[in-house]
Formats: structure tokens, C-alpha cells, sequence
């Protein structure tokens, strides 16, 4: 690692940034010698250097534009390409080796005047919103691309996104030229993803279109690929308790302590997943770990569409007060049995807290029977065979 000399010869001070921050992780513990993560880090660190400072100004009002009915249709959202800003980087590697954390780091010490880290799906929805509120105001006719990325330009210089996943077509439509405009206004991209750039959107229809903004991702940002050997998240996830009985106080603070450890983090955010012309409201959310409260997820109408936006989002559920089953509140138990069928599809993990241990959920009625390979999973989904899984991210189960 580096070190800067200090005029006393015998005094030798980590180098400020991010690769001080990994050191002192190092050394007191907390993260254990990885060669893939230190030579990522190396990386961030020479970013950090380069972004200093960082804070170009906006773009000049004077640029010209086209009007009229061909500028509307050919022309550009953006102005020329602002000369030489640093160019971002693309962290792409296995789920659990680490990427948010180093992230994370680099955005904490980025002396970057205005910054913003954001999960992507979050990033996007609020995109959605704001050319919804100016479609309202200026009709569809407007372009609301150039406004949008002065607006994202303005509030950031430099923008961390962690999980970069496209899975939607209304994401895709407007990736390229948002992306075009931002990178025109001099911002520079730091992102996490399970998928090289590469393979984004791969399989789905209407891909052709997307390519070029493929492109534009690997000309504006270096990819590189973090290698761990070790799955930190998977190591995590297996030495933890995953269901508590009965759902008390207890339990509640046991899912805290599990959520803390599995994200970093005591709280999450509110986040929402768009699907299909509306959003999943996920009330809290970090670093690939979705909690909800049983009822916010079984006790609203979602269907398997939901859940499978759920699965393919979060790696991980922490869920609160599963309650017992029965026909009195079978329309509960009905979404509980498809979550659980998503999740374990997709080898999602879950902690939970319940009051009563899986194969004692659902034990009387006529629908006793079908809940059974529900309490099947449930109790599989707790083995250590099964949390050693990789979760199915961007892939559909076998």
C-alpha cells in the first residue's frame, strides 16, 4: 500500500483517500488481507487523486442548439464533451466480494465539492418521476433529457451507483441519452455490478437499440473486474441465526443486529422498484438487503410479478412478525407461499422472526396440506448448504 513520508524520516503517514480508510479497516480487523480488493482499491485511490477538487461548471447557455421541427428530431441533448474529465470506473464482480464497501469508501474521502451515492434502482426512479412532473408542465412534445441532466449535473459532479442492473425497457429507452448528457456536463460515473457492461440487457428485446449506450459506458468509465476468491457476504449470511421464535423483542432486535452486520449500516432507506408503469414500495433498503414487515409484503395485493421484482432486486429479505396461518387470513398465506416460492427459486436468503417455527405456521384447515413445501423451503432456506448458494441475480432459475 501507499505511504507518504513525512519530513521526520521515522514518520511515515498513510496516504489520505480512500486507501487510508482500507488500511485502518485492515489493520484493526475489521476486513481481512484481499489481494483482488487492495488492487481495486489502488485504483479508487488513483481516481480519488485525479477528482480533487473536481467541480466543473455548467454548461454555457450560449450553445447553440437546433430548432424547430428537424432540431426537435436530430438534435443532441447535449453539448460537445467537456475535454478530459476523469474517467470513472465500473466495478464488476461476484455478489459478496466486496464492491459496495470499497465504494463506499472512495465516496466517503471524495474531495468532491458536490456528490451523490445512490442504489441504481433508486437513481432511475427518481429519473421517472422528474420527466413525468415536466412532460406534465411542458407537454410531451418537450425534450426532458437536456433539463433532467442539468438538473442531476447540478446536485453532482461525481455520481456512485451501487447494483448498476438494467432489467427495464423504460430504464433502457432513456439510459443512452441521459448517460450522454451527463457525461457532456463533465460527470463522472463510479459504479458496483454483478454484470460487466457487456451483458447488460442481455436477452431482451429491443437490446439492438440499447447497444450504443454500452458503448458510451465503456468509453466513459474503465472496467474492472474484482476477482475475490472469498464470498464476504455469504460468509456473513452463514454464521447468522435466521429465524427467531416467537416474534418479540427479542427477535426485533436480532434482525437489527442482522441487517447492521449485513449491510454495514443500522437503517436502510425507502426505496421504490418500478414495474410495469408502477412502483413497489420497499420501506426499507441497503446494500442489497430488503426488510419489510409481513404485512407490508403479504398483506397488500402483490402478485408474482412483485415478488420476482423483489427477488431479482435484493439478494436478501429480513422479514418481520410472520404470524400464524389459517383459513381466517388465508389471502395472506396465499402471498406468503409465492414470495417464498420467489425467493427460494431465485436462492434469495431470509431472517425472519415468526410465531412459530416453519413446520408449525399453517397447521390447521383444509389448506394445511398445500403449505407444507412451503415449510419444506422455509426450513431448507435456513441450512447452511442453502445461504452458501449464489443468489440468481439477472437470471432466470433453472
Amino acid at each position: 500500500m501507499q505511504l507518504v513520508e513525512e519530513s521526520d524520516s521515522k514518520t511515515k503517514v498513510a496516504a489520505p483517500g480512500p486507501i487510508s480508510a482500507y488500511q485502518a479497516k485492515l489493520g484493526s480487523g475489521e476486513l481481512a488481507p484481499d489481494p483482488a480488493q487492495a488492487a481495486a482499491m489502488e485504483r479508487l485511490q488513483a481516481l480519488w487523486q485525479a477528482l480533487r477538487g473536481y467541480d466543473p461548471p455548467p454548461l454555457e447557455a450560449a450553445v447553440a442548439k437546433p430548432s424547430g421541427l428537424l432540431g426537435r428530431l436530430f438534435g443532441r441533448s447535449s453539448a460537445p464533451p467537456r475535454s478530459d474529465p476523469p474517467r470513472g470506473l465500473y466495478l464488476v464482480g461476484e455478489v459478496g466480494r466486496g464492491k459496495s464497501m470499497l465504494m463506499d469508501l472512495f465516496f466517503e474521502t471524495a474531495e468532491v465539492p458536490r456528490k451523490q451515492r445512490l442504489h441504481f434502482h433508486a437513481f432511475m426512479q427518481q429519473a421517472h418521476r422528474r420527466i413525468h412532473c415536466w412532460k406534465q408542465v411542458h407537454g410531451d412534445s418537450a425534450d426532458p433529457i437536456p433539463p433532467l441532466a442539468d438538473s442531476i449535473a447540478a446536485d453532482a459532479a461525481l455520481l456512485c451507483f451501487d447494483e448498476f442492473q438494467v432489467h427495464d425497457i423504460a430504464d433502457a429507452m432513456i439510459l443512452g441519452r441521459l448517460f450522454e448528457a451527463l457525461f457532456a456536463r463533465g460527470t463522472v460515473i463510479v459504479a458496483t455490478s454483478n454484470t460487466a457492461p457487456d451483458d447488460l440487457f442481455k436477452g431482451q428485446p429491443g437490446r439492438d437499440a440499447f447497444l450504443p449506450f454500452i458503448a458510451l459506458i465503456n468509453r466513459h468509465v474503465e472496467v474492472w473486474p474484482l476477482v475475490a476468491v472469498r464470498d464476504y457476504r455469504r460468509e456473513r449470511i452463514r454464521s447468522l441465526p435466521t429465524w427467531h421464535v416467537p416474534a418479540d423483542g427479542r427477535a426485533e432486535a436480532a434482525l437489527d443486529a442482522a441487517f447492521a452486520e449485513l449491510t454495514g449500516q443500522a437503517r436502510g432507506a425507502p426505496m421504490e422498484l418500478p414495474l410495469l408503469g408502477r412502483v413497489i414500495e420497499v420501506p426499507e433498503a441497503a446494500r442489497g438487503v430488503a426488510r419489510f414487515d409481513f404485512n407490508q409484503l403479504c398483506g397488500k395485493p402483490l402478485g408474482p410479478a412483485d415478488y420476482l421484482a423483489i427477488a431479482e432486486a435484493f439478494h436478501t429479505l429480513v422479514l418481520d412478525n410472520i404470524p400464524r396461518l389459517g383459513p381466517e387470513n388465508f389471502d395472506k398465506a396465499r402471498r406468503f407461499i409465492t414470495c417464498i416460492d420467489t425467493l427460494y427459486e431465485y436462492r434469495c436468503k431470509l431472517v425472519a422472526s415468526a410465531a412459530s417455527p416453519p413446520d408449525q405456521l399453517y397447521e390447521r384447515g383444509t389448506n394445511a396440506a398445500m403449505f407444507e413445501r412451503t415449510a419444506s423451503r422455509l426450513a431448507e432456506m435456513q441450512s447452511q448448504e442453502y445461504r452458501a448458494l449464489p443468489h440468481l441475480v439477472g437470471q432466470s432459475p433453472a
